[in-house]
């Protein structure tokens, strides 16, 4: 059955799987993307790498959007598409977001993947605010355009 998303798509997510199989095998949650520039080259791969780097920070997709916002001008970033094997997270979205990546393309959602957890997912941090408006708005003003 065909994804709709065309042969070289469905390659790149087949990719981003791949890597994601790796993790696994190398004793990491399993999760793996790859960017590919405007003229569909691969430029760089990455695999979770969480817990043998000790780092619950070390998902592909921020590794990959770290490396575009390092690496590529904004012109080049914006015309890559980021393959991936699952949605990104809330923390890779944000980081997406700032990298100047011009697309995300996922295999699993969020909702899917969270339907193949047997312990329901990561518990949900209480949060408060906001708080001291008219103090935290002084170094924050004026500093977006």
């Amino acid at each position: 059955m065909s994804s709709g998303i065309g042969a070289v798509a469905e390659g790149h997510l087949r990719r981003a799987i791949a890597l994601a199989a790796e993790a696994r095998e190398g004793g990491n949650p399993p999760f793996g993307s790859l960017l590919v520039g405007p003229d569909g080259s691969v430029l760089v791969e990455e695999r979770n790498s969480s817990i043998t780097d000790s780092d619950i920070t070390a998902h592909p997709e921020l590794k990959l959007a770290r490396w575009a916002g390092r690496e590529l001008d904004a012109e080049t970033a914006a015309g890559t598409t980021m393959y991936t094997s699952c949605e990104p997270c809330g923390m890779c979205a944000g980081a997406l977001a700032r990298s100047g990546i011009g697309r995300v393309v996922f295999a699993l959602s969020a909702d899917q993947l969270n339907g193949l957890k047997t312990s329901g997912g990561f518990p949900v941090v209480p949060t408060e605010g906001p708080y001291l408006y008219d103090e935290a708005r002084v170094p924050v003003a004026g500093y977006y355009p």
